[in-house]
């Protein structure tokens, strides 16, 4: 994490990264296209992107990064100074989608979608589990996936969630954060690289 104090006159993307590998490589590469943006890496993302090579995700200068190190996640307290304008989770695991479904809080991305949740913060959610088959690369190339019936059905009862927007590809999270950003700020466009 940088020293660089809050600037609640110009609102930032956040985004929680969870430990699902699906697409993992291409949000990082959207990730990069992006600033300013904040970073929440749950445990398990750390992980995840050490296993895909991917360690130091290739942020954009000025992202701010905040590891799941605390139990009671202070860093998450920026959502209610208004420091965000937009909480992108994803890839989300089915994990977090159930944890968010159920109103639990206890890693770093589920208490950002929480808070932003109680702060009126609009959040996209990349949902990995979205099919009842699928293809996902793992590190070592593309396996299989079958969904349980219980990931999609909370895939299903997420998108009933106020100010949250549930995309289930690369496509369609660059559309609807491309959408976000224009709305908040018509000046902030996703950069092509």
């Amino acid at each position: 994490m940088t020293g660089e104090s809050p600037d609640p006159a110009s609102p930032r993307l956040a985004w929680a990264l969870t430990g699902s590998g699906h697409y993992i490589k291409e949000t990082l590469d959207l990730m990069a296209r992006l600033a300013p943006l904040d970073v929440f890496l749950s445990k398990a993302a750390e992980e995840v992107m050490r296993m895909y090579r991917r360690r130091d995700g290739n942020f954009p200068p000025g992202t701010r990064l905040f590891r799941d190190r605390a139990a009671s996640a202070p860093q998450i307290g920026r959502f209610y100074f208004g420091e965000y304008h937009t909480l992108v989770v994803g890839p989300a695991t089915s994990n977090t989608v159930a944890k968010c479904v159920q109103g639990i809080s206890d890693t770093l991305p589920t208490n950002a979608f929480a808070q932003a949740g109680k702060c009126r913060v609009p959040c996209i959610v990349f949902a990995c589990d979205t099919a009842p088959e699928m293809m996902t690369e793992a590190p070592h190339g593309m396996v299989p996936v079958y969904p349980r019936r219980i990931d999609l059905e909370n895939v299903e009862r997420l998108r009933g969630f106020e100010a949250t927007t549930v995309v289930e590809t690369v496509s369609e999270l660059e559309a609807a954060l491309a959408t976000r950003l224009d709305s908040v700020r018509p000046e902030r466009r996703l950069v092509n690289v």
